[in-house]
């Protein structure tokens, strides 16, 4: 029994026991990372990978981002660079390294968890190798680009056909020669078929009609314009957040460029595969000699065991907060708004997270906890 008048005794913690549990070492992971390190919080950022940032290192390696590194950096650190030019990956990479190194940010690396679950005691558990660390909060922060999608007709193929998803490209050189389809409209297939069409008779197959937009404007790029128009901070809940959510656009690319001077030729939808034939919306046929399959990736969730999905298998969540107290999503697309994916733009969601942390810690000491 204490004392009168003396404070209420937190229990004693394990080395495994933290305030925080952070999973995902890339962008998000990071500026949350920061964002809990200012407020003194006792946390882990666990990384499946064995170096940081690895969604980001198995993109191809031409990869430039479309957002100018004055958009492209985390909480409390400048992009290196002209603020006007474009990143490469490499940079991004690089950018996240030094990141981490600069706020000594507290990573596991090589630490995938197996299970997370709510203990006897009301705080989550994480298994991670072998072991299990205890948590008051967790944010999830692996991002949109988990498991790697390819559809069922991709099991069609011949054995000799050449097929990758996006995530196994690298460069040119490593796709055999001949005609290479590249299949998704998106802006990873425009962006890889662009520059395999320099070395190869390059398909496009693109499912569904996309906005191109230009990256540049009137001698300013284009997302000066959505920051200065606020489009950027419109939320998934407004009108337009609603109608920009379920249209995907292109930027700095379009399907006229594309065959005009890249020499790319544009089909409709796959919709069939027998051996190195394929076939398209409106009965068009080609053979082929590769395959890149941009079509996305499919979140993986299977290792949360906590009532927080609906009937169809969805998140459920509100800028991230969940239903159960104390645990957090950080870095989804359209999570708030078009930017809660891109890196310059997380923080603001990261912010918010750290906010809602930082409110549960102060309810949790007035309450003797």
């Amino acid at each position: 029994m204490s004392e009168a008048g003396a404070e209420p005794r937190t229990p004693s913690r394990s080395a495994d026991d933290v305030d925080v549990a952070v999973i995902g070492g890339g962008q998000a992971g990071l500026a949350i990372g920061h964002l809990l390190a200012r407020q003194g919080k006792r946390f882990v950022i666990f990384e499946r990978a064995g170096e940081l940032a690895p969604a980001w290192r198995e993109r191809w390696e031409s990869l430039t981002l479309f957002t100018p590194r004055r958009y492209s950096a985390l909480p409390g650190l400048p992009f290196p660079g002209d603020p006007d030019g474009y990143p490469t990956r490499d940079e991004v990479i690089g950018y996240l390294e030094r990141y981490a190194e600069t706020f000594e940010l507290p990573v596991e690396l090589n630490s995938g968890i197996a299970r997370l679950e709510h203990g006897d005691d009301g705080r989550f558990r994480l298994t991670v190798d072998g072991r299990v660390v205890a948590a008051d909060h967790v944010v999830v922060a692996t991002g949109p680009f988990q498991t790697p999608y390819a559809p069922q007709v991709a099991e069609k193929l011949a054995a000799d056909v050449f097929q990758t998803h996006a995530v196994g490209y690298r460069r040119p050189e490593s796709v055999p020669e001949g005609r290479v389809l590249v299949v998704g409209g998106g802006n990873t297939g425009f962006q890889i078929a662009k520059e395999l069409s320099a070395t190869h008779t390059v398909v496009l197959s693109v499912g569904s009609r996309q906005k191109p937009l230009p990256q540049r404007l009137l001698g300013r790029d284009l997302f000066w314009w959505l920051t200065k128009a606020r489009i950027l901070n419109k939320t998934v809940d407004s009108r337009l957040g609603r109608k920009l959510s379920t249209r995907d656009t292109l930027i700095g690319s379009s399907p006229g460029e594309m065959t005009k001077r890249h020499g790319v030729e544009l089909e409709p939808r796959l919709v069939d595969v027998e051996g190195r034939r394929v076939r398209f919306e409106g009965g068009s046929e080609r053979d082929v000699d590769a395959v890149i399959w941009a079509t996305g990736y499919r979140p993986d969730y299977s290792w949360i065991e906590l009532p927080i999905f609906d009937k169809t298998g969805d998140l459920r969540h509100r800028r991230g907060v969940t239903d159960v107290p104390g645990f957090y999503f950080l870095g989804l697309s359209w999570q708030h708004t078009r930017g809660s994916a891109l890196i310059g733009w997380v923080g603001d969601d990261a912010e918010f997270i750290a906010g809602e942390i930082e409110a549960a810690g102060r309810e949790r000491v007035t309450e003797g906890v």
